[in-house]
Parts: C-alpha cells; sequence; structure tokens
C-alpha cells in the first residue's frame, strides 16, 4: 500500500510507520519531526500543521490509505478537506475519551459521545474528548464510508512518554523501599500494546474496516497488574497498601501527573477501563498477553533509566514522606 502517516515520529505514529516499512508498504510520514525523525526507510515530508491548508500540498496524490492522530480539530479538517478525496481509506486515531459517560462498565460504541468542540475554540488537554469527537464527525462527513474510527483506550509499552504504565514497573525496579500503592486489588485496567494497536491499524487499512471501533485492551485486576510488575522486576520490598481517602487528603493524584498514582481513577470511572473490545476483535485485532507487554515496558524503563525525572507518578521524596506520615500515625 502507498501510506499516508500524519505524523510518525511519536509513540503510536511512529510504530505504526515502523510496522509499516517493515511490511514492505511505501510509506510517506507528514510531520514536523520536532519529537523525532520518521524510521528508516519512510518519506519524510516536513511540514508544520499549524501553519494552514498549505501544509498538505507536498502530498497532493492518491493514496491507499491515510492514517491521521490529530487532536486538534483545526488540522484534523484542513488534512481532510486536502486529501480525503484522495484516499481509498481513512483512519482516525480517536479516543475512547469521546464518551460522554465512564461510569458504566462494558459499555460498547453505542454509547453516548460528548459534543464535538465548538468551532473556533482551540483544542486544549481539558477539551480533548470534545476535539475527539469534533474530529470524528469531520472525518465522517469527509470520509463517509471509508472511514474507519479507532478509538483507542490507553496505550502502553515500550516507547510510552506519558509515563503511566510504566510506572509501576520501573517504581519496583528502582529500589527496595517502601512502595505506597492504593488500596483497589480489584479495580479493572485495561491497556493496549502500543505495537498491538499499530499492527491492528495497518490491517484495518489493509482490509478495508471501517466504523466506529473501541481498539481496548483486555480488563486487568489492578493487583494482578501490581504482582506481574513485581515479579519482572524482582521486586522484595514492602508494598504499603492505603485507602484512597487518605491518598486524596494527602494531596496526591489520580491517573498522571506529578506525584499522581498512574491507573488509579476517580470515583464514577467504574467503565473507563471495562469498555467492550469485542467489536474491534471481531474485526482483526489481537492482543499479546499483557504480562509480555509489561516485562517489555519494564526493559524499555531500564534503557531510559529508572530515576528520571517522570511525568507521571509518585516523586522517591514524596513517596519517603508519605512512608513516614503512615508510620507515625
Amino acid at each position: 500500500m502507498r501510506i499516508l502517516i500524519l505524523g510518525g515520529t511519536a509513540f503510536l505514529s511512529s510504530e505504526i510507520a515502523r510496522q509499516a516499512v517493515a511490511a514492505g508498504h511505501q510509506v510517506t510520514c507528514l510531520a514536523r519531526g520536532s519529537a523525532a525523525e520518521p524510521p528508516d526507510g519512510a518519506t519524510w515530508v516536513k511540514a508544520d500543521r499549524s501553519l494552514g491548508a498549505n501544509s498538505y500540498a507536498p502530498v497532493a496524490g492518491t493514496w491507499d490509505a491515510v492514517i491521521e492522530v490529530a487532536r486538534d480539530a483545526v488540522q484534523a479538517s484542513e488534512a481532510l478537506a486536502a486529501l480525503a478525496g484522495q484516499a481509498d481509506h481513512w483512519t482516525f486515531v480517536s479516543s475512547c475519551s469521546v464518551y460522554a459517560d465512564h461510569s458504566t462498565p462494558g459499555a460498547g460504541e453505542d454509547a453516548a459521545l460528548l459534543p464535538p468542540l465548538p468551532a473556533g475554540t482551540e483544542s486544549a488537554p481539558e477539551n480533548y474528548g470534545e476535539s475527539k469527537s469534533a474530529i470524528e464527525q469531520a472525518t465522517l462527513a469527509a470520509a463517509g464510508d471509508k472511514a474507519h474510527l479507532c478509538r483507542a483506550g490507553l496505550i502502553g509499552g515500550p516507547g510510552d512518554a506519558t509515563d503511566r504504565y510504566g510506572y509501576w514497573p520501573a517504581r519496583f525496579a528502582r529500589d527496595n523501599g517502601p512502595a505506597i500503592i492504593p488500596d483497589i486489588p480489584r479495580h479493572a485496567t485495561q491497556v493496549i500494546d502500543v505495537r498491538d494497536l499499530a499492527g491492528w491499524i495497518l490491517a484495518a487499512a489493509s482490509q478495508g474496516v471501517t466504523g466506529a471501533l473501541n481498539a481496548v485492551g483486555d480488563q486487568v485486576p489492578f493487583g494482578d497488574y501490581l504482582e506481574a510488575s513485581k515479579t519482572a522486576a524482582a521486586f522484595e520490598g514492602e508494598l504499603v497498601s492505603v485507602s484512597e481517602d487518605w491518598l486524596v487528603d494527602h494531596g496526591i493524584d489520580y491517573w498522571a501527573g506529578p506525584d499522581s498514582l498512574p491507573l488509579w481513577l476517580p470515583p464514577g470511572h467504574d467503565g473507563f477501563c471495562t469498555r467492550s473490545n469485542e467489536a474491534a476483535r471481531a474485526a482483526g485485532l489481537t492482543l499479546r498477553p499483557w504480562q509480555e507487554t509489561v516485562a517489555d515496558t519494564l526493559a524499555d524503563e531500564r534503557s531510559r533509566g529508572l530515576t528520571r525525572r517522570r511525568k507521571a507518578g509518585l516523586a522517591p521524596a514524596t513517596e519517603a514522606r508519605l512512608v513516614t506520615e503512615l508510620r507515625n500515625l
């Protein structure tokens, strides 16, 4: 296939490009390259999409597949206007954040969506779901029955720059000191390996898969994920299990960001990590054993440095302070 990737230099889009090149496809990546360069074997068209519709002039022509990963609704709409008529298949990597409700376990693709971001509103982290919803709407309007809306869940695996999924195996590998964990052993986690997601996006494009599909991993209890992370890291220290209320009272954040506990979700999110992937599996999505993702993520964390400054998780000093406070209760 002749594949155009609008991106191709960061995490998921880079993995898509790498796998596409390895499979023998003709791959072009349109990107600034501020994160990195596309993989060897891909043609790199340098362009800054924030400069407007003219960014797409260098890639005018016919494409077997276009893969879009944008979160900016204006940029995505400009790309669709310039290229959708020249593509046989269009994949938009959306997100399960487009759903309006995250409280219902097992919800499928027919769940209600957030309203699209109003025209003229700048895309920002706080309106991420609405922005993705707007791009879905624009994609359907421009690409119609050629469009695959790939609603990705939390993506993990080697190369994850968000530091969420890798926090726990990295924490257990860092040292054998007491490790603070939230007391949520039966809460669900749901992560899709970036390599599985990239492979399915390419296969779906080749096979002409269309429509909206939840690209999410299988559900794994948080306690099982911690146990596998401990085993992979050969952790021999103490797990200090702490109530959710105590963590909140002591300023620890949910999910992501500095001094957070990744994969811990706030109340009302019972459905966030329990979405159905039955339709995607029926459309060809295959998932490797999640323990393999843990092991490979840890190897990647080691290569990047276990003591580096992280975007998500407890800083060692914060964790030590919390342990001291608990001991003094």
